[in-house]
Parts: C-alpha cells; sequence; structure tokens
C-alpha cells in the first residue's frame, strides 16, 4: 500500500498550508459540533470529539471558539441538529474511485456541488455503494520516516496497530478503528510526533495512474475539498511520488 503512504504524505503537506490560511475553521468547527452532539461534550469519553478538537488546535483554532463549537454541539434543539453527515462516491479520470465525506445542512445544495465538481472534472458520481466495498475505514497516522525508524513504532504495534506501511518519506500507522485511539496514545507517550493522525478510507486495492490521467484527478480532488461541506476525499489510486508533486504543486 505504499502508493497510498505517498498521498498521505502529499495530502499532509497540502494540509498544512491550507491549516495556515484559516482555510478549514468552519469545517473543524461543524467536526467538532457532531462529535459533540453523538458523543457528548467531554473528549475523554468521546474519542471523535478529542479527534476533532486535536485537528483544531493543530490549525491554530482559539480556545474560545473550540469551547463554543463544544457548546452548540451539546445544546439541544441547536444548529447541530441540522447537520447531517453524507457520504457521496463515484469516479474520476483514469477510473479512480472516490469517497467523498461531507457534513451538511442542506442536502440538496451539497449534493448538487459535488455532482458538478464530479462533472467539471472529468468524473462521474455514482450510486450508494458503488465504489464503497473498495474502501476500509482505518485508523491512519502518518509519521515523518526521516526522524524515526520503525522500530520507533513498536510501541504502536504494542497497542493494536495492525501494520505500517512505508514510503520514501513517511510511515502510515495503520489500525482498526476501535484501537487507533491507544495506538495514539501510546505513539505519544513514546515520544512520537505524529505529521497527522484521523480515521481514513483506505482503498483495498490500488489503481495506477499516469500524468495524463493525474493532473485532471487532483482537479477533481482539490475541487471537491474547496467545498465548504465537504469534510475529506478519498481516493484509490496509485501514482508515482514525483508525477503526484508536480501536479498537486
Amino acid at each position: 500500500m505504499s502508493g497510498h503512504s505517498k498521498w498521505a504524505s502529499i495530502k499532509h503537506k497540502k494540509a498544512i498550508v491550507d491549516s495556515r490560511r484559516g482555510k478549514h475553521f468552519s469545517k473543524l468547527t461543524r467536526a467538532i459540533m457532531v462529535a459533540a452532539r453523538d458523543g457528548g461534550g467531554d473528549p475523554v469519553g468521546n474519542p471523535s470529539l478529542e479527534l476533532a478538537i486535536r485537528k483544531a488546535r493543530e490549525a491554530s483554532m482559539p480556545k474560545d471558539n473550540i469551547e463554543r463549537a463544544i457548546a452548540k454541539g451539546t445544546g439541544e434543539g441547536g444548529e447541530a441538529d441540522a447537520i447531517e453527515t453524507v457520504l457521496y462516491e463515484g469516479y474520476g479520470p483514469g477510473g479512480v474511485a472516490l469517497l467523498v465525506e461531507a457534513m451538511t445542512e442542506n442536502r440538496n445544495r451539497t449534493g448538487a456541488d459535488v455532482r458538478h465538481a464530479f462533472s467539471k472534472h472529468g468524473g462521474s458520481l455514482g450510486e450508494p455503494g458503488s465504489v464503497a466495498y473498495l474502501f476500509d475505514k482505518k485508523g491512519s497516522i502518518v509519521v515523518d520516516a526521516t526522524r524515526y525508524s520503525e522500530d520507533d513504532l513498536l510501541p504502536a504495534v504494542e497497542a493494536g496497530a495492525e501494520d505500517i506501511a512505508a514510503d520514501d518519506d513517511v510511515f502510515e500507522v495503520i489500525s482498526e478503528p476501535a484501537e487507533f485511539t491507544a495506538v495514539r496514545h501510546a505513539l505519544e507517550q513514546a515520544g512520537v510526533e505524529m505529521d497527522s493522525a484521523e480515521m481514513a478510507y483506505r482503498p483495498s486495492s490500488l489503481v495506477p495512474v499516469d500524468e495524463s490521467h493525474a493532473g485532471a484527478l487532483m482537479r477533481l480532488i482539490e475541487s471537491l475539498e474547496e467545498s465548504d461541506d465537504v469534510e475529506a476525499v478519498h481516493a484509490n489510486f496509485d501514482a508515482p511520488a514525483d508525477v503526484l508533486e508536480r501536479v498537486a504543486g
């Protein structure tokens, strides 16, 4: 699965730039609200909320903003009650399968935006279930391979990680959703700094993509990610790292 690890590295580099611009504050706020609504306002007993707060802090979201988002999420009859989670499925250039996670209070608007992005960039929106079977939901932790060795990641394995995927630049520590929090905490206690830690849909197999399709595919993914309602985009493609660097730049 090294191809996926390459993409994990590229996505993280893009996320650093985006977070510095404050681009994702609205998305992070929505994620905190929904996590608090569904699992309560205490992050100690709510792993989803703990992860959402962590991402907000990494993006330098002010503490007051985080607390307001939690309050909105736990308040009855409030703004959070109108938000629903939607998963869109489709194909991009080169036959690449895409899963698009969204949170929205207006499903019709979001669906139209997602469909437009697929159509504009050479893709096609599919029916529910059309590509979801090609992905498994896993915990994904990205660690800088230039700073750490696989031996440094042994605490993650001891805590329940099922695999460590390696690329030239990154390690991707993979776990089942139920083990994700324990694995992340084990790495924290071992002093390992994580580039990113999230729940993600990982592809069970990869589709090779050449440069002729990679550019259009990246434009489709970026167009989807620019939507205020889209939380994450997952894809099952593999391409040389230098190609990804060129088209993602």
